[in-house]
């Protein structure tokens, strides 16, 4: 037997911190950092040590396997790319100050690809020239980089960060949505093996492009994005979900100006006049990018969709005191009745239902009540702003939403022609027309995935790895080192789990059974052996299953069978 065929925690590089780091605030941040996966090199710069690596890897298996399942091939593109490609597909400019640019010694300008779709329309333009060659999918697990102004949250926000691409090429709608719906099948199947709660979301494609998209949310009470869902199966982020709102309806008999001192909020006003928030109507004023003033309503107890602003408008502000005053409106009181014919009107499509308003009056100290549009005021713009939220009516089947908190660990798109008409990528058609190619892109985040588990798994004292991506599936934990009857016991049975294929960590260290024991959670190894000198003594060793605490004592001959039956029972 070779030496090799378990790793010592004696040469393991996994230095662990026993206190929080300053700067960690979700729990994988702070478990990983504690629990020697990972080091921080720079802001939202992080080095993957080797117990992190293990588990990576695992997951980029999964991964390809799925992959590889749908007939997708892996390969891989340089990570520096041509400005060129951007600037004819148009993202040089729209994509902002989150794509690194870098020039070379001879002032070509270049990125470091956050995705790779003009690299993947470059590369088969010249190459997939009939429609006898497609569909034809593509995809690479490689680092990508994105310029982040915050980086936080460990992996979860970072700058460099390991994700898997892929780019699918069409003759037509129908093969694109085979492969769409193949490859949401096989991210299903990903999050499923990678024992990540998850839930499918119909989703913004942001500046990635499309019309249709869906992100698979990693359920976690600390993740950044909000999701509303519904029991018969409708589940959206709340940057994509339609709003329908439920209304109190405001009964007023006529438009009233109401005194309504110090009331400058939504809760003040509502709280004043003894109704809900939801008779009241918000008032959002903003600037768009060519300086133009917009006044947004929305039902008083919801926010505007800034996901939506950002299609209506490009760039856009909340206006300052500033452009408020030079615009002639009062902050706190903006109503549309008498509203400033310097700024434009929209109001959510839900407003169309509430006849009457309690609103602004365009007056410091005043509120309209019973505002009637039609008769007070006219509205000359409707459309969906208001942010969707937990309450809101499903727009499947009526019953209220819930709410939730997710991660986002992957995401499907149909990208249609957006990128083969800018970059000129065609294929000879059937007919023998030159066409250009219809694509999908599908993305998961593999280092988002590994923080997103350890979210998902994790207990007062550290990391609880499911087994499918545990770096070691089973530590074995002498209380004694240097013993005649504890360590080659130890080494026997790490030496036996080795040979039945179990991924084997001995902790062969000189430290006290406490220390090795904080480690060993902290780590989270999802089973443990534990061999004392009693136990020992009479053939036996304790096996603590680390998710659930269970301790069970077992002869030390069956051990290695019984550790090895559940462990293959659980992998992916």
């Amino acid at each position: 037997m070779s030496s090799s065929a378990f790793i010592c925690m004696s040469q393991l590089y996994a230095p662990t911190l026993r206190e929080d780091p300053q700067e960690a605030e979700l729990a994988s941040h702070k478990l990983l950092l504690r629990a020697g996966f990972i080091r921080k090199m720079a802001s939202g710069l992080y080095a993957y040590l080797p117990l992190a690596w293990r588990s990576l890897r695992k997951i980029e298996q999964i991964v390809r396997e799925e992959m590889d399942a749908t007939g997708a091939q892996e390969m891989m593109t340089p990570i520096l790319t041509s400005a060129e490609f951007w600037h004819q597909s148009g993202r040089w400019d729209d994509y902002g100050p989150e794509l690194m640019r870098i020039s070379d010694r001879h002032d070509r300008e270049f990125c470091l690809g956050p995705t790779h779709e003009e690299t993947f329309v470059d590369l088969v333009r010249n190459e997939l020239r009939s429609y006898k060659q497609l569909p034809c999918t593509l995809y690479q697990i490689q680092d990508k980089f994105r310029d982040e102004m915050r980086p936080r949250f460990g992996l979860l926000r970072g700058r460099e960060f390991i994700m898997k691409d892929a780019y699918s090429f069409h003759a037509d709608r129908e093969s694109l949505q085979k492969t769409y719906d193949d490859m949401y099948r096989a991210y299903g199947k990903i999050c499923e093996r990678c024992r990540i709660e998850y839930r499918p979301v119909e989703a913004d494609s942001g500046q990635i492009g499309g019309k249709v998209s869906t992100e698979f949310m990693a359920l976690a009470d600390a993740g950044e994005a909000e999701l509303v869902y519904c029991d018969c199966g409708y589940a959206a982020d709340v940057e994509a979900a339609e709003a329908k709102p439920v209304l109190t309806i405001c009964n007023a008999a006529s438009c009233e100006k109401v005194l309504t001192p110090g009331c400058g909020t939504i809760e003040d006003v509502a709280n004043f006049l003894h109704v809900p928030q939801n008779e009241t109507v918000k008032a959002f004023a903003v600037t768009a990018g060519d300086g133009q003033g917009f006044v947004l309503f929305v039902p008083g107890d919801h926010e505007v969709n800034e996901v939506a602003l950002d299609h209506l408008f490009g760039n856009w502000h909340l206006m300052t005191e500033e452009e408020l005053e030079a615009n002639d409106l009062v902050k706190g009181y903006i109503g549309p009745k008498d509203i400033s014919s310097k700024v434009k009107v929209i109001a959510d499509t839900s407003l169309q239902a509430q006849h009457k308003w309690i609103c602004g009056a365009n007056e410091p100290g005043y509120h309209l009540v019973g505002a009637e549009a039609g008769a007070d005021f006219d509205i000359p713009r409707y459309g969906a702003i208001a942010a969707a939220q937990a309450g809101d009516l499903c727009p499947e089947c009526g019953l209220p939403l819930k709410a939730a908190r997710g991660i986002e660990v992957s995401q499907v798109f149909q990208l249609g022609t957006k990128y083969s008409d800018a970059m000129g990528a065609t294929f000879m058609a059937e007919d023998g027309s030159e066409q250009p190619f219809i694509m999908g892109c599908y993305g998961v985040g593999v280092s988002r995935m590994l923080a997103a588990i350890v979210e998902q798994y994790n207990d007062e004292n550290g990391i609880c790895w499911p087994v499918a991506i545990a770096p070691y599936e089973v530590a074995v934990i002498p209380l004694s080192v240097g013993d005649d009857l504890l360590d080659p016991l130890a080494r026997k049975i790490a030496y036996e789990l080795h040979d039945a294929g179990i991924e084997v960590v001995l902790d062969d260290r000189d430290e006290r059974p406490g220390v090795k024991f904080a480690d060993m959670d902290l780590m989270g190894f999802p089973y443990q052996i534990v061999i004392g000198k009693k136990s020992a003594a009479q053939g036996q060793v304790e096996v603590k299953t680390r998710a659930t605490g269970e301790r069970e004592i077992v002869p030390a001959s069956e051990v290695v069978a019984l550790l090895a039956e559940k462990i293959i029972a659980q992998r992916a």
